[in-house]
């Protein structure tokens, strides 16, 4: 269990917080709109109202204590980004900043912060993909060109070995594990017949993922 700080509770703020606390951490909440923070104080670990523009303000938080601390103030891009100049003059290592535009990007990478969050934009590419590719449940970018993407096997693919799916991307397309139910296989190899509801993780490059995509549904 860690403890972390989140700083503006909007929707974004409050829904990462609270999922924080679902996987069993404790979360500082901080706003600077007091009604906002009495509207979650029994939902987070500590709700504090605190000016988060205002450096002296933030530092009677200890916010060094914190595994990370997620900027997540949305439209004031004034306010987020004194609030990240105060967090790096205060010695908070692991920062994360919710960024609006791509000036307000280019400013936070400047300040030094490589955690830099677009979730409008990521969750518009999410769904694109889903869309595009509605076999496809759920994916990972994990850099260097590669994606992770989570199938979920269909009847049409019951008893087919995992060679027949890869076909000739074999070298390129990865099959990293198969949950069964309550199972988990680790080492797939060609050989591995899927049955109709596995959960198939396959790790590769987009354009080779998209050129086995029709063998999927």
């Amino acid at each position: 269990m860690a403890h972390f700080t989140v700083i503006g509770l909007g929707r974004f703020g409050v829904a990462a917080s609270l999922e924080l606390i679902h996987l069993g951490h404790t979360v500082t909440g901080v706003d600077r709109d007091p009604k906002i923070v009495e509207k979650y104080v029994e939902e987070l670990t500590q709700a504090v109202i605190c000016d988060s523009s205002d450096e002296s303000a933030l530092k009677e938080l200890d916010l060094t204590n914190s595994e990370a601390v997620l900027v997540a103030i949305g439209e004031d891009m004034q306010s987020s980004l004194l609030c990240t100049l105060a967090l790096k003059n205060l010695g908070v290592k692991e920062i994360w900043v919710k960024a609006s535009t791509k000036a307000h990007h280019t400013i936070v990478s400047k300040l030094g912060v490589q955690r830099i969050i677009h979730p409008e934009e990521e969750m518009g590419i999410r769904v694109a993909q889903s869309l595009n590719y509605p076999m496809v449940n759920n994916y990972l970018a994990i850099g260097h060109g590669l994606y992770v993407v989570e199938i979920h096997v269909k009847p049409a693919l019951h008893d087919v070995p995992v060679s027949r799916v890869l076909g000739d991307a074999r070298g390129s397309v990865q099959a990293v594990l198969v949950k069964r139910e309550q199972e988990v296989f680790t080492s797939i190899d060609t050989n591995f017949a899927l049955k109709e509801h596995d959960v198939l993780l396959l790790c590769g490059t987009r354009a080779e993922l998209k050129y086995i995509a029709p063998r999927l549904v």
